[in-house]
């Protein structure tokens, strides 16, 4: 979600006059994206603010900025913790930002937009405040130019008990299949290959227009026959939504991805009970069986917090039991940090001790990687084919000159996979034939068609 809103508002000021620099020493303008999810995410922010309080008493004409989900939480927070920063602007309302910089420029002081609480006003109200749907794009921003994001749904409306976003990021509403299908066209036109659709709980898009509703499946069917566009992606599921009308969809359409990206949380229904999950593990569990009859060929990954209140050793086993049995491709492991202004923060005690949390963080990560490298083994000797995203980290340090250069990309299901290759094989769907495997990367080469000649008889 980030990637993509820092991608829209830069080029919303590119459009303004603005361009990007190398390095913040010669930026006139400082925009920090945030993020609310964890405790550590905004102290490294309040950190790096702090860094610039020298340089703003050096130049005072430099503008600096807050953007993204902290600043819709924190408001007035950030400019008492940072006196010198100059705009905060949440989520909902960054199209509103140059003409915020018109007024700082101008000499009108701090400004800050951000959009209304969920109590604020009626739910449409509150709504329309959040949204920040806009198709202006700009290539040159992305991590690849082959590969964009496209958000076909904000906000969220499950309330689970530790999360910040439905306050941050608002009311749950699907766009328009109509815009949806629209952007993914002008993107395919930019060059994009791949498409990875964007929602707090993507597969439970809904809209309802003119001409009925459309679901998350009926939205894949549209995007499908788009020329251009050789993959679609979509993170993040919600389990109770992972229907067999969708998963039948996935099946049958060859260009979506089988990679489901479905967070657990716990193996604990005690701890899912008291996170406000809304499911059971029995209820997980049989969507999993249903992912694994109809869609066998699907890579599962997850999340699990660790250390949520009242966790036991007991509810944190069942955790790993349910890593075991479900064997994710991989799953992203968090300690649970209490975030103001959730149902937690209010009515739980975070009693699990800090080096608690640590070792059990450790464990499920141990536990994840033999089942992930186990797995990956199978692989070995297969053939995948891998869309080149370009030379890897370590290929980065070396010789921007060299002839061959570790090369990475990704498989359908989601899997790294590097190799030798060369630079000019980025934005390229390749066979590559796995050699080797880690926990988390396969690691192969080129695969080559054996020419055999045919001797004439004699």
């Amino acid at each position: 979600m980030n990637v993509l809103d820092s991608e829209m508002v830069i080029a919303d000021l590119k459009r303004h006059g603005y361009t990007v620099v190398d390095s913040p020493g010669e930026a006139d303008l400082l925009l920090y994206n945030t993020c609310s999810i964890r405790e550590q995410a905004e102290e490294k922010t309040y950190s790096a603010l702090g860094k610039l309080k020298e340089t703003k008493a050096r130049h005072p004409e430099k503008t600096i900025g807050v953007m993204g989900c902290m600043a819709q939480k924190d408001q007035e927070t950030i400019f008492r913790r940072a006196p010198f920063v100059d705009m905060v602007v949440g989520p909902g309302q960054l199209h509103a930002i140059p003409d915020m910089l018109t007024k700082v420029t101008s000499g009108e002081g701090r400004q800050m937009a951000v959009s209304l609480g969920r109590k604020d006003g009626k739910q449409t109200v509150v709504a329309r405040s959040h949204e920040t749907f806009d198709p202006l794009r700009d290539p040159t921003m992305r991590p690849t130019p082959f590969q964009a994001y496209l958000r076909i749904q904000i906000g969220c409306d499950k309330f689970c008990t530790y999360c910040v976003v439905p306050n941050t990021r608002g009311p749950e509403q699907g766009r328009s299949p109509e815009e949806i299908v629209s952007e993914a066209r002008v993107l395919a036109e930019q060059g994009a290959l791949e498409i990875t659709l964007l929602g707090q709980t993507v597969n439970s898009y809904r809209h309802r227009g003119p001409d009925g509703e459309t679901d998350m499946a009926g939205l894949l069917e549209r995007l499908h026959d788009i020329d251009g566009l050789k993959r679609i992606k979509f993170v993040t599921n919600y389990p109770k939504d992972m229907t067999a009308r969708l998963l039948e969809t996935i099946r049958d359409l060859p260009k979506v991805s089988p990679y489901l990206h479905v967070p657990a949380q716990s193996g604990s229904d005690a701890v899912l009970k008291r996170m406000k999950r809304g499911y059971t593990i029995a209820d997980y569990m049989e969507m999993f069986e249903r992912i694994e009859t109809i869609l066998p060929e699907a890579s599962v990954s997850s999340d699990f917090i660790v250390g949520f209140c009242g966790e036991t050793d007991e509810d944190f086993q069942k955790s790993v039991k349910l890593i075991e049995r479900c064997r994710f491709k991989n799953s992203f492991i968090f300690q649970y940090s209490v975030r103001e202004g959730t149902k937690a923060a209010a009515n739980l005690i975070d009693d699990v001790p800090r080096e608690v949390k640590a070792a059990r963080n450790n464990e499920l990560l141990a536990v994840q990687d033999r089942i992930s490298k186990e797995d990956n083994q199978k692989l070995i000797g297969d053939t995948v084919e891998v869309l080149v995203e370009g030379p890897s980290k370590k290929a980065d340090r070396s010789d921007p000159d060299a002839p061959v250069v570790q090369m990475t990309g990704r498989t359908i299901c989601d899997r790294i996979v590097v190799f030798d290759g060369n630079r000019r094989q980025a934005g390229q769907l390749m066979d590559i034939q796995i050699d080797d495997v880690s926990s988390h990367t396969l690691i192969g080469r080129v695969k080559t068609v054996e020419v055999v000649s045919l001797g004439m008889p004699g």
